[in-house]
């Protein structure tokens, strides 16, 4: 019998050039079994990528069952995730290599090292697995940055840009795969004799006994294609003995594996993807459109310019082509890269704005998109569920940012919003909740933003149950039943009504009535209070029921308020400080219930403190003084301030005081005189020591008000001086002598001379 033929094709991960010579080669030698260097798992589903649903860029996903460290999934953390992807975009060549296959009917199998065995990490990990993306390394060799190593031999000083110009902007001639080989074997045999890592040893070792198995087969032509560097190690006559010595007794764990949508952005070098490209968008494009792809590019930049309603003619295009070609002249490159057309973009295009550039590189350079995979697609409940979810909701996944904004009592947005919630509950941050720009409570305000890793956060909750509800009930559940503190149950409680938990809700209010009545620190009280009050104000617009919720939150404001006098007394500045943000927290919390008896008894306990303020610090004394001042409660407030801000105070307590009363906001000062007056006048008579030391808390202070609010307190300042009507020194009280100096050089300025 004749042995069969098998060629090694040695390719850069996503590299368009390499994509489409290895398309050419692969026609010219037209194997009936195709080897891809990728996890062996996935033969069984590789037949999906030929499916019209499968719209790349996509990757395939290999993760443990199990969960991470094989218990209920979420409760590791996300640094033990066992997990790990193999991208693949339009212009990889393993990608074009697979839809070759496919169509041409040949076998297409993966030939890596098994994702079991890559999944169970070597005591010194090359960084393939755990987590990463296959071939996450730090640079160390030149067994780990084989090309840097060329480029730099061929005088580059980017290694990016020499293969650019010698493989990836080539559109005809010989193939390039006989000198890759010839030049990755030179560099293993001469610049890197010593031995390769084990891992490494590993991974070639199991794709030689892959490509002896497919000659045992019966294939007669056998195409293998991977990695550049690999291709000496494939080639070589190794007896298969030595690679089952190697392969022996290798630990490996379960695992499953799918498909999953991809991003450019997680192909983009600066995500974190160590076999990642900076500018996958540009690359699209150079695999796109092989004929004329400067023009083409510069064209769709300035098609993108004027969608911005800024003014870029036919004229600009032909001039920044030119540009553009002429840098790639003097350079000696074979065609304009990416650097030459973005000079050119910069130059012409933008004129020379830093803004349009940036633009360009998001929306084209990067050309940031979400792949897809088809229906049939292996997921586990949990993500089809979602899936139908989305589908219901029309919420489509995105990979750019999109704002949404959902109005709550539209019952399409109140279940958007339920979905995003119990979302985040599993720690899938699909949307992330910004601040609404509406006073009310019916709307909120969301960005949505897809992720690949979020798959396989959503096969870890997976554990929790087969929908998302379910999930994310028994997740509350469990949150509640291990909260360490009372402030961290009462978030899971307000996060339960968020996402209408109905069904964790008794589980989570029972732990939270029990805690409460338990926690005699007052701080943890006041700690809990607002997040319980929001979630009462949302449960009455979502139409959530609250009763449990109501009884929890009038015994905590009882005791808060009972207990708040021993609490502030004898604090130091930290403490008062911390003290400061519960105090303000607990009076916005009240003033959002809305609660006339609830907010009587607080008002009623903070003027008992203040009546007795010898107890108190100055900056609680201060800021609760303008509390009561702000709610119509008091009427000598000046008063006040004048024995706070007196002679016989002390400076740090009357700065204090100054800052505690201030912190709302400077706008007082420029609508109560007094005020003004009295404070100008504390500074103003400060010894200079004392001034020294208080400087820092008026700083802190007063910075932190808007510049109006600061311009607006300078104005009355002046104003008030203005109309005191300073006396202007008399002639008499000069020192002509001192002042002769000053006088000469004001009319030397004016052009006159002394005399």
């Amino acid at each position: 019998m004749t042995a069969g033929r098998v060629e090694v094709f040695g390719i850069r991960h996503h590299g368009p050039g390499s994509a489409r010579a290895l398309h050419g080669a692969l026609e010219e030698f037209g194997p009936d079994a195709i080897l891809i260097e990728g996890p062996p798992e996935a033969d069984g589903i590789v037949e999906l990528a030929g499916d019209p649903g499968m719209v790349p860029p996509v990757a395939l996903l290999a993760y443990s069952p199990a969960g991470p460290s094989g218990g209920p999934a979420g409760k590791a953390g996300k640094e033990d995730r066992k997990a790990a992807f193999w991208p693949f975009a339009e212009f990889s060549p393993e990608w074009q290599a697979i839809r070759y296959g496919l169509a041409a009917g040949a076998a297409v199998r993966f030939c890596d090292l098994p994702a079991a065995n890559q999944l169970v990490p070597p005591e010194e990990s090359d960084g393939d697995a755990d987590g990463a993306e296959p071939g996450e390394r730090p640079p160390d060799d030149v067994r780990l940055d084989p090309l840097g190593t060329l480029a730099k031999a061929a005088g580059y000083d980017d290694p990016e840009r020499w293969w650019d110009d010698v493989v990836e902007h080539r559109h005809e001639g010989p193939s390039p795969f006989p000198a890759i080989a010839e030049a990755m074997a030179e560099l293993r045999e001469t610049v890197a004799p010593s031995p390769a890592d084990p891992r490494e040893e590993q991974r070639e070792a199991h794709m030689r006994r892959t490509v002896r198995r497919a000659l045992k087969e019966g294939f007669e032509r056998v195409a293998v294609v991977c990695g550049a560097w690999h291709v000496p190690a494939l080639t070589a006559k190794v007896p298969a003995t030595h690679d089952d010595r190697t392969l022996r007794g290798l630990p490996k764990t379960k695992i499953a594996m799918t498909w999953v949508p991809w991003t450019h952005g997680r192909l983009a070098g600066r995500s974190g993807y160590g076999a990642g490209v900076r500018s996958p968008g540009w690359y699209h494009h150079l695999f796109a459109a092989p004929d004329r792809p400067v023009e083409r590019w510069l064209t769709g930049a300035a098609r993108l310019l004027r969608e911005e309603d800024l003014h870029v003619s036919s004229a600009h295009v032909i001039e920044a082509v030119r540009l553009a070609e002429t840098l790639a002249a003097l350079r000696g490159r074979p065609l304009a890269g990416l650097d030459e057309v973005t000079e050119a973009t910069r130059a012409v295009l933008c004129e020379g704005a830093k803004a349009p550039v940036e633009l360009i590189r998001e929306r084209m350079v990067v050309g940031e998109r979400l792949g897809a995979v088809p229906d049939r697609t292996p997921m586990v409940p949990l993500q089809r569920d979602l899936q139908a979810e989305q589908r219901r909701l029309r919420l489509k996944p995105s990979a750019l940012g999109k704002e949404q904004d959902l109005d709550l009592r539209k019952p399409t947005d109140l279940e958007r919003s339920r979905l995003l919630h119990r979302l985040r509950l599993l720690e899938v941050d699909w949307g992330v909740p910004a601040e609404s720009r509406s006073k009310g409570t019916f709307r909120e305000t969301w960005t949505l933003a897809w992720r690949p890793e979020f798959d396989v956060e959503l096969i870890e909750a997976s554990a929790w149950g087969t929908t998302v509800r379910d999930a994310t009930t028994a997740r509350a559940e469990a949150m509640a039943a291990g909260a360490a503190a009372l402030p961290e149950l009462t978030s899971v409680a307000e996060r339960c009504l968020l996402a209408d938990l109905g069904d964790a809700l008794p589980t989570v209010m029972r732990a939270l009535a029990d805690r409460a009545a338990l926690d005699t620190d007052v701080a943890h009280l006041m700690a809990a209070l607002p997040a319980l009050v929001r979630a009462l104000r949302y449960g009455d617009v979502r139409g959530t029921p609250t009763g449990p919720l109501r009884t929890v939150v009038d015994g905590l404001v009882v005791r808060v308020c009972v207990g708040l006098p021993p609490a502030v007394s004898g604090l130091d500045d930290d403490a008062a400080r911390d003290f400061l943000g519960h105090v303000d927290a607990v009076h916005g919390a009240l003033a959002l219930l809305a609660d006339d008896g609830h907010l009587e008894r607080w008002r009623s306990a903070l003027e008992n403190l203040i009546a007795r303020p010898d107890a108190l610090h100055g900056l609680l004394e201060g800021r609760i003084t303008r509390l009561l001042l702000d709610a119509g409660r008091l009427h000598d407030v000046p008063a006040r301030m004048a024995r706070a801000v007196s002679v016989g105070a002390a400076p740090a307590r009357a700065a204090a005081w100054v800052e505690g009363f201030l912190s709302g906001g400077g706008l007082v000062l420029v609508h109560d005189e007094e005020l003004l007056r009295l404070v100008d006048g504390w500074i103003a008579a400060l010894p200079a020591d004392a001034f020294t030391d208080v400087l820092p808390l008026l700083r802190r202070t007063f910075g932190a008000y808007a510049a109006a609010e600061r311009r607006a307190i300078g104005e009355q300042v002046r104003r008030a001086e203005a109309a005191s009507g300073p006396s202007r020194p008399s002639a008499g009280d000069l020192d002509e002598k001192r002042a002769a100096p000053a006088v000469a050089t004001a009319l030397r300025v004016l052009g006159w001379e002394a005399r």
